[in-house]
């Protein structure tokens, strides 16, 4: 049977009158143990997908998280116009999701044709799922 434990408060009101507890040592082998840097198998100057390989190689983070980002707003724009179906909002909200995906679609294909290979194919490697689901999406909001 395990005993239960006193409320903190109450373990703070006693400890307020007796002695004061010092920290145990710790050992020395431990001490900077949560501290030490975990060496990393990528280079540092590599970008988040791969895209940059070091030096002069540009890198296309930026436009990735902006895909990303208008994602985000084209599923939101199309979760709006799924929840105003049947009203008279609809048309508008169809239309400002279709604005919004087709902008993400533009984007994406544009990164991928500046792309070189071996970069092109670990962008649509990561983000092609992605792509597809959106334009499911949207051929659900047309149907």
């Amino acid at each position: 049977m395990m005993r239960r434990r006193a409320p903190l408060l109450l373990l703070n009101s006693v400890s307020a009158f007796s002695k004061p507890r010092t920290p145990k040592p710790i050992p020395p082998a431990l001490h900077f143990s949560y501290f030490r840097p975990i060496p990393c198998p990528l280079p540092p100057n590599r970008g988040r997908l791969g895209f940059a390989t070091g030096g002069g190689a540009p890198d296309y983070s930026k436009e990735v998280d902006e895909i990303n980002f208008k994602f985000a707003e084209a599923r939101e724009e199309i979760e709006a116009a799924m929840e105003s179906k049947e009203t008279i909002y609809f048309n508008e909200e169809a239309e400002c999701a279709r604005e919004a995906v087709k902008t993400v679609l533009d984007l994406f294909e544009e990164l991928l044709a500046r792309l070189p290979n071996n970069d092109r194919t670990a962008l649509q490697r990561s983000m092609g799922l992605k792509i597809e689901q959106l334009k499911a999406e949207l051929k659900q909001l047309d149907d």
